[in-house]
């Protein structure tokens, strides 16, 4: 005892006869616009939970830990006064 197809074209018939095409469309652009922004909060919240987890690691190459600031005492000065 369920719906048949005859019975789902008939409802599918008047609900385009109440609504029209563009009130549908509109309808189910909105409706895809809420869901995919559903999705994107939900994953942009999963992203963010990663990066909290993960430690920040120091991604300098060689060159880039070497270069020194004005002012900037150098590991190697530093140890010297040491």
């Amino acid at each position: 005892m369920g719906i048949s197809i005859w019975q789902l074209l008939i409802i599918l018939v008047i609900v385009l006869l109440l609504f029209g095409t563009k009130k549908l469309r509109s309808i189910g652009s909105d409706l895809g616009g809420a869901v995919r922004g559903f999705r994107d909060s939900v994953t942009d919240k999963d992203k963010d939970k990663e990066t909290e987890a993960k430690p920040v690691e120091n991604k300098l190459s060689h060159d880039e830990a070497e270069r020194v600031i004005d002012g900037e005492v150098t590991k190697q000065e530093n140890e010297k006064v040491r």
